[in-house]
């Protein structure tokens, strides 16, 4: 190949197997994952290309598997399913492969330690917050910290690398934007707490009324889980109640969106009689009726931008002993679930 053309890059190999950059790349990290047929046209597009031989040298002089083991809470859920497509699409430009696990039990470092000693992953990914990062820093086997990003709700551990959201400030915005239609009477739905730090978002639902000076009544703040059945259940809460909010924000759309339906099988109609807003923006929040006001999350950057920081991380380009941390901003994003509260 002539030394000055451009190297071949896992797009180039990508095109000329006529695949997927994602199925390349499992090809080359993780060969045993995709069938026969499909693992010889990428070996034969590789070996035509010329990027074999650069990346196999690679990765035998880095002693990398050239894969990221993502931890996510819940796979199906609708929030991760569009994280992890981003993480999947940007991993495979940079040429890694994803491994996917769920929660990873009650001692995730002995069982990531066959991942990571074995060299099946090179770096963790880590979107469950009830996971204590803690116990993984000297899990590789030189005892030093184990490549990891966090990206979640809460993160009490200072020494791990972090992408997160304005998850305090963003519910603080959200109480805003009922207090600015009128509410004085505003419940909440709240997520659960993680390693006994309390959740940010129900953190910024108290600051918000303390500042606004509106009473936090404890029985108009309901535990929720954040799946829908909690909505469902948070339903019949407020509808036995003898006053009610007058709006309620939720800590997610899911909950949220369980609360508007189990309203409906009370008497009780969003806007009509209560106003609700969510929190994330997941795909069906504008498609649902009444289209679902709600605080959204970056999601697809926040799956990008963490998976870019591993990679530079296990690459070497990033420099500072300082953990990285990036905090993105949430966006108000105003639909037909709220509205001015009636007059009595």
């Amino acid at each position: 190949m002539d030394s000055s053309r451009k190297q071949p890059t896992i797009q180039d190999v990508a095109r000329h197997a006529n695949v997927s950059a994602a199925t390349v790349s499992r090809v080359l990290s993780t060969p045993d994952r995709v069938s026969e047929a499909t693992r010889a046209r990428v070996t034969s597009a590789v070996t035509e290309t010329g990027y074999t031989i650069n990346q196999a040298a690679r990765s035998l002089r880095l002693q990398r598997a050239r894969t990221i083991l993502t931890a996510m809470p819940g796979i199906g859920n609708p929030y991760y399913s569009t994280v992890l497509e981003a993480v999947v699409t940007t991993a495979a430009t940079r040429g890694y492969g994803v491994l996917v696990t769920g929660r990873l039990g009650d001692d995730p470092a002995r069982w990531l330690s066959d991942y990571f000693l074995s060299n099946r992953a090179d770096g963790l990914l880590l979107f469950d917050g009830f996971l204590d990062t803690r116990k993984l820093h000297a899990i590789s086997a030189d005892g030093s910290a184990m490549p990891l990003v966090a990206a979640y709700d809460e993160l009490p551990d200072p020494q791990i690398n972090s992408v997160i959201t304005d998850n305090l400030q963003a519910a603080e915005r959200a109480v805003q934007h009922l207090f600015d239609l009128g509410h004085r009477k505003i419940g909440h739905i709240s997520g659960p707490s993680r390693n006994t730090f309390p959740n940010e978002r129900l953190v910024g639902f108290r600051k918000a009324m303390f500042e606004r000076r509106l009473p936090v009544r404890e029985d108009w703040i309901f535990p929720g889980n954040y799946a829908m059945q909690s909505g469902e259940a948070a339903a019949a809460h407020f509808a036995a109640l003898p006053e009610r909010p007058t709006a309620i924000f939720a800590a997610n759309d899911e909950m949220a969106i369980g609360l508007i339906s189990s309203f409906r099988r009370h008497g009780i109609e969003c806007p009509r009689d209560i106003s609700v807003m969510g929190f994330d923006d997941i795909t069906i929040a504008h498609n649902y009726f009444p289209a679902l006001t709600t605080m959204r999350q970056p999601r697809e950057e926040i799956g990008r931008i963490a998976t870019e920081t591993l990679v530079n991380i296990l690459e070497g380009n990033h420099e500072s002993r300082e953990p990285v941390r990036v905090v993105l901003q949430s966006e108000l994003i105003v639909r037909e679930s709220t509205t001015s509260p009636a007059r009595a």
